[in-house]
């Protein structure tokens, strides 16, 4: 698990942030700062990963945290939540570190896109001591290579993808082909096939060839673990 802190000075804002971060695989809530001074305490009482940080606040400014953490050397990561939109405030956090940077007010879509792209970049570090180049391009690009999951493209309605999920989710084996859930729904293979391939552009499938001893080869599905996050935005 990646241990949290919330580091923001409006307690509702706060449960909001913990709510939307609970809705994320990996990750859970190890405490909640109102004050830069209070997380420098927290960060030497609790093991923390991730801090979700906000800039303004009454007593103190969030950078401020920041600053302290490089200096320190403290081994924690920073994503800013915040509404300071000006450039000097993104300059200033990039400059000292953050891993991201998500404007308030923000639609789950962009704060789920932060929360995965650290996972995927934290659990390269913890599993590599040594990188590939594709392992090395995703930690520095991760946010180039993300999809905009809540855009449809044309002729994908999200009332069908909702009825083609429940229908996926509800076939009883792990790989399954476009008859097998066309049959479930009750729409054309051809129909079906469009959505099961928008479903794995996105990353919620995969796709793998079945090869026989005659004929051609068979394509089947399967689940990705990272799917219902994903569909969670999309209906």
């Amino acid at each position: 698990m990646i241990n949290v802190l919330i580091v923001e000075d409006d307690p509702m804002v706060a449960e909001f942030n913990r709510k939307y971060m609970e809705q994320v695989e990996g990750f859970q809530c190890i405490g909640w700062a109102s004050s830069v001074e209070e997380a420098k305490k927290l960060l030497t009482e609790r093991a923390v990963d991730l801090i979700l940080l906000d800039v303004y606040m009454q007593e103190s400014n969030g950078l401020d945290l920041l600053s302290f953490i490089r200096e320190t050397g403290v081994n924690v990561d920073v994503i800013v939540i915040s509404a300071a939109s000006d450039m000097n405030s993104v300059k200033k956090a990039m400059n000292f570190g953050a891993v991201d940077y998500v404007i308030k007010p923000f639609h789950f879509n962009r704060f789920l896109e932060a929360l995965t792209g650290y996972r995927e970049h934290i659990s390269i570090v913890r599993e590599h001591s040594l990188l590939s180049q594709e392992e090395l391009d995703r930690l520095l690009y991760h946010k180039s290579q993300t999809k905009d999951y809540a855009r449809l493209p044309k002729g994908v309605t999200k009332s069908t993808l909702a009825m083609i999920w429940n229908c996926i989710r509800q076939h009883e084996a792990m790989l399954f082909s476009t008859e097998d859930i066309a049959e479930l729904a009750g729409i054309s293979r051809v129909s079906m096939r469009k959505y099961l391939t928008f479903l794995t552009e996105i990353e919620v499938l995969a796709m793998e060839t079945i090869y026989g001893t005659i004929g051609r080869p068979v394509y089947q599905y399967r689940i990705l673990p990272q799917a219902e996050e994903i569909m969670a935005v999309m209906i």
